[in-house]
């Protein structure tokens, strides 16, 4: 027994003096309100840099309630100094350095009583800002309009020595809310669309960002011309639907030509595309039929092809690559040509099945077409597919396969990640949710994506968020136990959308929005996130109606389809939504669905 109580009283010990050494060495930032660090930026700092001063100095006063001195030098009255960017980094450590750091990588290090606050550039140090402001003070924003600053008026800063350098040097969530700058930046994403500027940072720049083919030989220009340098179907040269002949060098040399002028005139594009039109009908002529069934795959010829013209490009744009993709009739790896060093190739994941993990035996041949690829390129990216193009308002339910699939991605060697969502308008099915967790998990993909979601629920919308998690479940559990193929051209008739699951659904979404009465904030995200449900219920109304009577179930829409579509495009236009699908505006589909339920 005294032996136990010896060990006991040892580890007691241990305990205490491990909470002392860690309160011995924090730096405290603010007390009760008042300044204890100033803020310190070196006078060689980028504009990104004073930037990231300026956002941490900005959301520090949030916090505290008090503001913040920036200077050039630590203070010498005892002030803790919080050092941001490699040069003001130097003054606490001089040997600070940061290779290997990339663009974006970052480090936060406590040094004495200083707190260094820095990253590679040019994004690099602001990236190490909202960490900061992240991990160790709770920040959180959920969307463009909707963010978490906590109320801290005493900062204490453990001891910290963090590195990071992301797994992804391409992040971008393409959703129309997340191409907003401040939201970019402050979720770490930095692809083509976000609106990102030279104070954010800047972001990869495409010239021409997919199927660009006839952007750079337009048939309107050559074919009169030159009808060889198009594809040969069934015996005669083409442009309806169809692409270029990759084995016509005049035709290559034209194209270079263009795509140089049209680098020179866009000097900040870090990728350039080369990349097939969106259809299949690539060339049959017998050269392009002959490497092709020596490479085994269509993608064989294309990589020749490219590679030649990133051979070209190379000398006058040594820091442009050229990207391809790998997609329909070209998504199969090729047996013998490989990618060169300047060559990006993106793999498309558009056939598959997203209720699923591509993982899953129901996207094997995706599967093993990023296994193939994985092992020749050097800079393989992916195209992937996070909505639903035909009824981006509709439940989608694919959330649970969102983390799995990241990490699927850095698993194959990914390097880049464009995550295509629902990009023309406000307003699709839990939008602000996708974009925030793929922006966390592109960032980071080792976390855990369900508890993302969770986080990003119970961030946004409060009270309500057991129910908004219950509603999620209803479809995911549905769509699961149906088998449907839950593709990006999803129909409104699919079997998981019946009346069953969206009888249900409403009522966890009803009670959602009871959870959420008396704040009018909270209310209105919450009737937003109703809106797939009515959109599904109106699209399929007489059949819906029907069920109900059949199975004397209680009806839980109004009692006509125009009380139904006032209440839905009353909330819609509040949220600014301006479409319902890809590439059309307004409300078309349920205008017409509006009138086939009047008849």
């Amino acid at each position: 027994m005294k032996t136990q109580k010896s060990k006991l009283i040892l580890v007691l010990s241990a305990l205490v003096l491990g909470l002392c050494t860690s309160k011995a060495s924090a730096i405290t930032i603010a007390r009760n309100a008042a300044p204890q660090a100033v803020i310190v930026l070196a006078p060689d700092a980028t504009e990104a840099e004073r930037h990231a001063a300026a956002e941490l100095s900005e959301f520090l006063t949030q916090i505290t309630g008090t503001k913040f001195e920036t200077a050039g030098a630590a203070s010498s009255n005892g002030l803790a100094g919080i050092l941001v960017g490699p040069g003001a980094a130097k003054q606490a450590d001089a040997g600070f350095s940061t290779d290997g750091l990339g663009a974006d990588g970052i480090v936060i290090r406590t040094v004495g009583n200083n707190l260094i606050l820095a990253g590679g550039r040019p994004r690099g140090t602001l990236y190490t800002v909202y960490t900061f402001l992240e991990d160790q003070l709770g920040c959180r924003w959920w969307s463009s309009k909707v963010s978490t600053i906590p109320k801290k008026p005493t900062i204490d800063i453990p001891k910290l020595d963090i590195r990071y350098v992301p797994v992804f040097e391409y992040r971008e969530a393409f959703w129309f809310d997340a191409f907003d700058g401040d939201w970019a930046a402050r979720n770490k994403s930095n692809g083509n669309s976000e609106r990102l500027d030279a104070k954010q940072g800047g972001k990869h720049i495409y010239q021409g960002f997919v199927h660009t083919f006839y952007p750079l030989i337009p048939p309107q220009t050559y074919f009169s011309d030159h009808p060889e340098w198009f594809s040969l179907i069934n015996g005669k040269r083409t442009t309806d639907h169809a692409q270029l002949c990759l084995t016509n060098e005049e035709m290559r040399k034209e194209l270079v030509k263009n795509l140089a002028a049209q680098l020179r005139a866009n000097p900040g594009a870090t990728i350039a595309s080369v990349s097939q039109n969106d259809w299949h009908r690539n060339c049959q002529c017998p050269k392009c039929a002959a490497i092709e069934k020596e490479e085994e795959s269509p993608a064989g010829l294309m990589l020749r092809f490219v590679n030649s013209v990133a051979e070209d490009i190379e000398t006058e744009f040594p820091n442009v690559a050229i990207s391809t993709l790998a997609y329909q009739y070209t998504r199969k790896p090729p047996k013998l040509t490989k990618p060169r060093h300047n060559v990006i190739v993106r793999l498309c994941s558009i056939e598959c099945s997203f209720s699923k993990p591509l993982a899953d035996e129901r996207n094997k041949q995706f599967r093993d077409d990023i296994v193939g690829w994985s092992k020749i390129a050097d800079r393989l990216y992916v195209w992937d597919y996070t909505t639903n193009f035909p009824h981006y308002i509709m439940p989608h339910p694919n959330l649970k396969v969102l983390g799995p699939n990241v990490k699927f991605f850095t698993d194959h060697n990914v390097k880049g990640i464009f995550e295509q969502g629902a990009y023309t308008s406000n307003g699709a099915e839990m939008a602000e949710l996708r974009a925030w967790v793929l922006a966390k998990l592109l960032w980071n993909p080792n976390l855990d994506g369900q508890k993302l979601i969770d986080e990003f629920i119970e961030g946004y919308y409060g009270p309500a968020a057991p129910h908004i998690k219950a509603y999620l479940n209803v479809t995911h559990d549905a769509v699961e136990a149906t088998g449907d193929h839950l593709g990006c051209f999803s129909p409104h008739t699919a079997k998981f959308l019946s009346f069953e699951t969206l009888s249900r659904g409403w009522t966890h979404l009803k009670s959602a929005e009871q959870a959420v009465q008396n704040d009018p904030d909270l209310q209105f995200r919450v009737q937003v996130a109703q809106l797939p449900v009515i959109y599904t219920f109106l699209m399929r109304w007489d059949e819906m109606r029907k069920t109900a009577q059949d199975s004397g179930a209680d009806w839980p829409m109004p009692d006509s389809p125009k009380a139904a579509y006032d209440q839905f495009t009353d909330i819609a236009n509040s949220n600014s939504v301006t479409g319902l699908r890809e590439g059309q505006q307004g409300y078309g589909p349920l205008d017409e669905a509006l009138q086939r339920a009047k008849k």
